[in-house]
Order: structure tokens, then C-alpha cells, then sequence
């Protein structure tokens, strides 16, 4: 009998930026019902849901009552329900902890992992494959943010809805279902049709960082929104009108911003490590991405006014104390498969 063999955060990485990668997710998820439920979530998402379409999905950002990031949060608008889902790490807990701190309206309750619910999702090149298994119309009718209800083969009783959402730059969906094991191994059984594989977080961090969003395997770092480069998720005309918005600062040309630099293969640099310019301190490491993709490392730092600039020719020594080179990039960093991708 012989063994598959063991894969790595490389083979992982590839998967995801060549075919197609699935993954469990294991944050805890809230559900949010009652008609003034958009009230509720207008008191501490950055964004304004008054918009916000049924069957929709969008990303929002929550703060502490310091004016710090909380949480990035999926907002999905279903039937007669709202649901989140963490994009950055933060348990049940303390999840429960920050909606029950809030003026809850009286027709408006929320669970925090409701029983028997679940999500799974997809992410790559040729994700769009696998997702028109579980939808009756063409897949391509499935729009970015979009949500529909699906089916899944095994549990026709099952309630399951598909969101054209993802992580990476690539095509990404996401299954919410009251029946999350038989999805997720639904979509495993799809996904190895396609020639995918089930993916671990180290691979699909690195993607992720790629494609500019370090922070959902990295965190905040205890960085400001301005610091942390997530001013864009903000809606400045509502400063004062949802829970940390009063601590908020408008980021200006002279504040420290979290940069993407590359350096050569193999290089490791520990977090606090002082990034130089001219032999003078400008910054230092936050993190670095798992390094899965062998032609460079990606760093992740936080860099004074005007080094964050892309371009820069800077250094920083690694764990064995040796000077390395660093260069500001843009992101993302890598252009997407899926963008010249077509689905059909």
C-alpha cells in the first residue's frame, strides 16, 4: 500500500495559483435577524449598510472604542437574515463580547455560532468549475459580492447559499450551509475533479499577502487604521456615528504605513527587526509571509513617511544577523491567472 505524499505550503500555494484550492473555515460565525438589523450593524461597521442589496455580500471593518481595528467582518444580506464572518482572527468570544457592548434594537436578535451551520470555500484560477456544480444557470451569471441559494448533491434538504467572495486575488466563493461536513466534503470531491487539492493556511497566507491583505492571517499588529493601511475601509462622512469612529485620525502624507517589501529567497528576518535606509532606522518588520512562493520573500513592515513609497532601496538584517536587501513593491504583487481567466 503506498501513501499520497505529503504536501507542502509551496504545493498548497501553487494549487491556489494554478487550479483550484479549498478550504474549511473555522470562524465563528454570527447571524444576525429582525428588520432593524441593519441599525444594529450601522452602529460599528466603517461602512453605511442603508445600500446594501439582498443577496449581496461585502467586506467591512469594525473598531475598538479606541478608534483601533477590531475585526475585518464579512456582511452578507440573506433572505430575512444578516450574517458575519471574521476575515481576521477573533474568537466567539470575543465576538460576543463586542455585539452585546452595542444598543441592540428590540426586534433584532443575533447568534453567535448558530447551531449546525457552517462555511467552506474555494479559491483559484478555476474555482468558477467547480462552484457551477452547485448552482442550476450559468456560473458566469454569478457576479463579484453576489449571493444565490444552492444545492448540495448529497442533502437535498439542506439549506446552502453560494457567495462569489474570496481571498486572493484569484476567483474565490464561499458555501454557507446548515450542513457544513457534507459540503465541504461535497466541494473536496469537486475540487479534485478539477485537478485541486484541499489547501492549509501557510500556502494560502502567502497568497493572500500577494494580493494585499497580509492582515487575515497577520492581524493588525496593534497598528492605527492609518498605520495599517486601511483607511480605504472607511467611510469618512460618518466619523462620530459608529462604535470608534471618535478615535479616529485621517492618515496624511507624513503618517507610518504598513509596506510590502521583497528580499531575496530564503532570507528571514524576526519580527522587530529595524529596517534601514542609508544605515538609518525608517521602519521596522511586522511580519513576514510564509514562504511558499520560491522566487522571493514577501515582508511586511511598518515604515515612516515617505519610505513606504515602492521603490526604495532599503535593508534589514535577518535572524543570523547578516545585512539583506529589502525594496518596497506595490501590490499586488503578483498578477492573478484568473484575470486573464475566462469563465465560460
Amino acid at each position: 500500500m503506498t501513501t499520497a505524499p505529503l504536501r507542502t505550503e509551496t504545493d498548497d500555494y501553487t494549487t491556489v495559483r494554478t487550479t483550484v484550492g479549498a478550504y474549511r473555515i473555522t470562524a465563528p460565525l454570527v447571524r444576525v435577524s429582525g428588520d432593524e438589523r441593519i441599525t444594529l450593524l450601522d452602529q460599528f461597521l466603517a461602512k453605511s449598510g442603508e445600500f446594501v442589496e439582498p443577496d449581496t455580500v461585502r467586506e467591512a471593518l469594525a473598531l475598538n472604542a479606541d478608534g483601533t481595528p477590531f475585526a475585518i467582518l464579512l456582511h452578507f444580506e440573506i433572505g430575512d437574515d444578516a450574517w458575519l464572518l471574521p476575515r481576521t482572527q477573533v474568537t466567539a468570544d470575543e465576538l460576543r463580547a463586542y455585539l452585546e457592548q452595542l444598543d441592540v434594537p428590540e426586534d433584532v436578535t443575533f447568534e453567535v455560532e448558530p447551531e449546525g451551520w457552517g462555511a467552506s470555500a474555494f479559491e483559484g484560477p478555476t474555482a468558477w468549475s467547480v462552484a457551477a456544480d452547485f448552482v442550476d444557470f450559468d456560473i458566469s451569471g454569478l457576479t463579484l459580492h453576489a449571493v444565490t441559494e444552492s444545492a448540495l448533491p448529497e442533502e437535498p434538504a439542506a439549506l446552502a447559499h453560494l457567495a462569489r467572495v474570496g481571498t486572493t486575488g484569484e476567483y474565490g466563493y464561499l458555501l454557507l450551509t446548515n450542513a457544513p461536513d457534507a459540503a465541504h466534503e461535497a466541494v473536496l470531491a469537486a475540487v479534485a475533479e478539477q485537478g485541486g487539492a484541499p489547501v492549509g493556511p501557510e500556502g494560502l497566507a502567502r497568497v493572500q499577502a500577494e494580493a494585499g491583505m497580509a492582515v487575515y492571517a497577520a492581524g493588525f499588529a496593534g497598528l492605527t487604521v492609518g498605520e495599517a493601511d486601511l483607511a480605504w475601509m472607511i467611510d469618512w462622512s460618518r466619523t462620530g456615528e459608529f462604535h470608534g469612529s471618535d478615535g479616529l485620525e485621517q492618515p496624511t502624507t507624513g503618517t507610518a504605513r504598513l509596506t510590502a517589501l521583497a528580499a531575496p529567497a530564503e532570507s528571514r528576518f524576526a519580527a522587530g527587526a529595524k529596517v534601514t535606509a542609508a544605515g538609518e532606522e525608517v521602519g521596522t518588520v511586522l511580519w513576514q509571509a510564509p514562504a511558499a512562493n520560491p522566487e522571493e520573500e514577501l515582508v511586511l513592515a511598518l515604515l515612516d513617511a515617505p519610505f513606504w513609497v515602492p521603490g526604495l532601496e532599503l535593508a534589514a538584517r535577518d535572524e543570523q544577523g547578516a545585512e539583506r536587501p529589502l525594496r518596497t513593491v506595490t501590490l499586488p504583487r503578483v498578477i492573478a491567472r484568473s484575470l486573464t481567466t475566462r469563465i465560460s
